[in-house]
């Protein structure tokens, strides 16, 4: 009676494996659809133009003092000529800063807004897994090298439904 029982068992986990639901999406085409990514592709451009203009005008005020000296430095004393070099040298290197810093907010201001997007996405996907009874959803934009879309259900329309998205 054991050998019938695991016998039967052993027939029946291969089916158990079939019933097995999967699915598959490609959360970077449904991100780019979401209102949010608009709005926070809109607020990082403005606050890049921001930057760009403060830079612009640094490297401006920089270009003019740079010229003035040239054309005065002949006629300067040694002293003056030195301070006027360190005064543009300072300014170059206050350009430089915030340069670098500009691009690191800009790029930390990129990172948190990509988080609340992929957040939210990660929310509906794990709604749309329970509520579909599925076992595993596979992400496509995570280069995944190979998903069967024979073998599992594409669940973008289901996602993009949860998100509010058409």
């Amino acid at each position: 009676m054991n050998k019938k029982l695991i016998a039967m068992l052993l027939l029946m986990a291969p089916l158990a494996l079939f019933a097995q639901k999967f699915g598959h999406l490609n959360s970077a085409d449904i991100i780019q659809v979401m209102p949010e990514y608009t709005a926070a592709q809109t607020e990082l451009q403005n606050l890049e133009k921001q930057y760009t203009n403060e830079l612009q005008l640094l490297e401006s005020e920089l270009a003019k003092k740079s010229e003035a000296y040239e054309k005065e430095k002949a006629t300067l004393p040694a002293n003056i000529a030195q301070r006027r070099e360190q005064e543009l040298q300072e300014l170059y290197g206050k350009m430089q800063q915030y340069y670098q810093t500009s691009q690191q907010e800009l790029a930390q201001a990129s990172q948190e807004k990509m988080a609340a997007l992929t957040e939210k996405i990660t929310k509906a996907i794990k709604e749309v897994g329970v509520a579909g009874g599925f076992l595993y959803i596979f992400d496509t934009a995570s280069g995944i090298p190979y998903i069967s879309e024979t073998l599992s259900t594409d669940v973008t329309a289901q996602v993009k439904a949860k998100l509010g998205i058409k």
